[in-house]
């Protein structure tokens, strides 16, 4: 069975971090791939600045030179706010014998119990908590943990930094501040 974790976000845009998350829990857990997911709208966060096309084009740019990550546009094909258990439900439908790692900021593991369908969800994947600086990855449901080297870098900072002309460098992947360039986002 294939194993393969899954990272979503709104990689508005992808960075550094992102990859380095992704990198870390295919070694950690031995996993065959790691693919990313950008999402649609996610319910817990307003509508991305870049559109879904860009976000994407951005995170298959990001990940274009390492065999073991991949881009899935799952959630892009849907309307409306997105759900992680209809894209679980999605992918098991779509990859029966995957066995699927869904990945998140030790941010979100306090807000697990929180989630839409959390007990579904428990049935059809294994979550990963990713150690981040401030946050106790403790929850009442069974997480892996991975450690995971910290960079404090966000999209929003990012983005702001853009907007400001204050450099990127070491902190984007080149081609996608290429194609934030070529595409005049986040001016």
């Amino acid at each position: 069975m294939k194993k393969v974790g899954l990272l979503g976000g709104t990689f508005d845009p992808p960075h550094l971090g992102h990859l380095i998350i992704a990198e870390e829990v295919h070694r950690s857990l031995e996993l065959d791939e790691v693919w990313l997911i950008p999402s649609h709208v996610p319910p817990h966060k307003s509508g991305p600045l870049a559109d879904g096309k860009a976000r994407l084009e951005m995170t298959e740019r990001a990940v274009a030179d390492n065999s073991h990550l991949a881009v899935s546009d799952i959630e892009l094909e849907r309307e409306g706010k997105s759900y992680t258990v209809h894209t679980i439900r999605q992918l098991k439908e779509n990859y029966p014998d995957a066995k699927f790692f869904f990945i998140i900021g030790g941010d979100m593991v306090q807000y697990l119990p929180k989630w839409h369908a959390i007990d579904r969800l428990l049935e059809m994947i294994e979550f990963v908590g990713v150690k981040r600086t401030g946050y106790l990855l403790e929850s009442p449901y069974p997480i892996h943990e991975v450690e995971v080297p910290a960079i404090e870098v966000s999209s929003s900072m990012l983005r702001e930094r853009l907007k400001n002309g204050m450099g990127t460098k070491y902190l984007l992947p080149d081609r996608v501040l290429e194609y934030i360039k070529e595409h005049g986002l986040y001016d």
